[in-house]
């Protein structure tokens, strides 16, 4: 049976009083103050952490996320925007003193525009949704991370999203032509539009992968695009990772640009096959996806080069999709790599970290090391294409020492990313995940600066407090201050 901790007076009672005020913005169902109702709310992807929010609104229009964020802000009270919940590194994570805004409400296609090809969605329409909306007319969105069936455009924009086809297609920042947001003030700004470019400063740029830290997005405008003539895909599998590592660098410094490349490691491999019954290879050490796409000449000639690039760097099996059916079959396997993942191990964390691609083989040798050093399994997926990696570290929550291991593990891996030449994150964002981790790649001047935008933005620091930075420090503070040690520990957050 589920117990949970009765809240004091004084929490029961500052509960009450925001309920009710929120109540007064959003009527009907909209707000959710029951402890056990708001259960559903305690989490996001990072599900090694849990906290209970103090209170739950469900706007449905912008003038009422308007109005909340107005309360909020007359009042000092702390907000946390949330779209699905599907962030990895702990960005929608609640907070015990604040409202959680969720977006799920927010779920409408408003308008398709073939003739300047985009879409003006809502925050809460599902990435798949956008490319099913226009896809019988021949269109589809290009971003598409391995959540797309779940994961909303909102947080697309939140985390700067990627997905398989970034390499060719690029994110979410290069898919996004405008936005509506509303500042924690409660004033409504459009950044953006249909048009190409904009004048000014580039907010909207600052906007796609903000985390939630300076405004609350309610409406999106996205590029949509026509589908290629062509596309085929290449599997190819390899008697060692650093084989496959090199082939992707060969690709690249080739000229060749795949809409898609994607490297999976032995047990991702073994995990996907058993899952979806893709017909992978079950004899090699790394397997290549690579899909060329374009008018059917181009592609069969990009065939023939990137085939002779894999042999050169002696692959061992390569097949080439014969059919439509054939390629999404490909693809299945890795669109399903992490829930299959889940089948071999109790729970797993999922790292994002991005390297230069020519040190790909020299970074896997390293998280083969690591994993012997913290006596964990790990899966490797990678967009090998862009050097975004996604290591998934094994483990069991239920023993603490074992959860321990892995969040050193992934430290370690993200360390290693950024002395190669990489960075802390390709798409996940940096959250509760990798906050602490920040100084590793910026220095006190540098976070320093970040703040000062963040203030720009939210002068209270009301937004989506504790995220990203591994030190909080007032706004007026920034004038006259750097940010220096201490961290804001995860010791008020109930790992699960």
């Amino acid at each position: 049976m589920l117990t949970m901790p009765v809240p004091d007076s004084a929490v029961l009672a500052k509960r009450d009083a925001i309920a009710a005020a929120l109540r007064a913005i959003v009527p009907g169902e909209g707000v959710i103050a029951q402890p056990i109702e708001m259960r559903a709310f305690e989490t996001d992807g990072l599900t090694a952490y849990r906290q209970m929010p103090l209170v739950v609104v469900l706007p449905e229009t912008t003038a009422q996320v308007s109005e909340v964020l107005k309360y909020a802000h007359a009042n000092g009270i702390k907000v946390v925007p949330r779209g699905a919940g599907t962030s990895l590194s702990g960005g929608a994570l609640p907070l015990a003193d604040g409202i959680l805004l969720g977006l799920s409400k927010f779920n409408r296609v408003l308008e398709i525009d073939y003739a300047n090809r985009c879409a003006v969605v809502q925050p809460g329409v599902t990435n798949l949704a956008i490319t099913k909306a226009v896809e019988h007319k021949g269109f589809y969105y290009a971003p598409d991370p391995s959540s797309q069936i779940a994961c909303t455009i909102g947080g697309n924009v939140a985390e700067n999203s990627g997905g398989v086809h970034c390499l060719k297609y690029g994110l979410t920042a290069n898919n996004v032509l405008g936005i509506e947001m509303v500042l924690i003030g409660g004033e409504i700004i459009r950044l953006g539009g249909k048009h190409l470019d904009s004048e000014g400063y580039d907010l909207l740029g600052i906007m796609t992968g903000s985390e939630g830290l300076l405004g609350v997005v309610t409406e999106v405008t996205v590029r949509i695009l026509q589908k290629p003539e062509t596309a085929r895909a290449v599997l190819v599998g390899f008697p060692t990772s650093e084989d496959a590592g090199t082939c992707v660098a060969d690709i690249i410094s080739a000229g060749i640009i795949p809409g898609g490349m994607e490297m999976m490691d032995r047990p991702a491999i073994h995990a996907a096959e058993e899952f979806v019954h893709a017909d992978y290879p079950l004899d090699v050490e790394a397997l290549l996806i690579v899909e060329l796409d374009g008018p059917q000449v181009e592609v069969d000639h990009l065939i023939e080069r990137v085939s002779a690039i894999a042999k050169a760097n002696r692959s061992s099996t390569l097949r080439i999709s014969t059919s439509e059916a054939e390629r999404m079959l490909f693809w299945a396997g890795r669109k399903a790599a992490f829930p299959a993942v889940g089948r071999i191990s109790p729970d797993y964390i999922c790292m994002d970290g991005t390297i230069p691609r020519k040190r790909l083989p020299e970074v896997l040798r390293g998280m083969t090391e690591l994993s012997a050093k913290h006596r964990l399994r790990v899966a490797n997926v990678f967009h090998a294409g862009d050097g975004n990696l996604h290591p998934l570290i094994l483990f069991d929550a239920n023993d603490p020492d074992e959860l321990d291991r892995a969040e050193k593990f992934g430290a370690d891996i993200l360390r290693l990313c950024v002395k190669v030449g990489g960075v802390l994150t390709g798409e996940h964002g940096v959250g509760i995940e990798k906050r602490d981790l920040m100084p590793e790649m910026f220095s006190e001047d540098d976070l320093a600066q970040q703040m000062r935008v963040k203030c720009a933005f939210d002068d209270q620091g009301l937004l989506n407090p504790g995220k990203v930075f591994p030190t909080l420090h007032r706004c007026a503070e920034l004038g006259r201050m750097h940010v220096r040690g201490g961290q804001l520990p995860f010791a008020d957050i109930p790992r699960f």
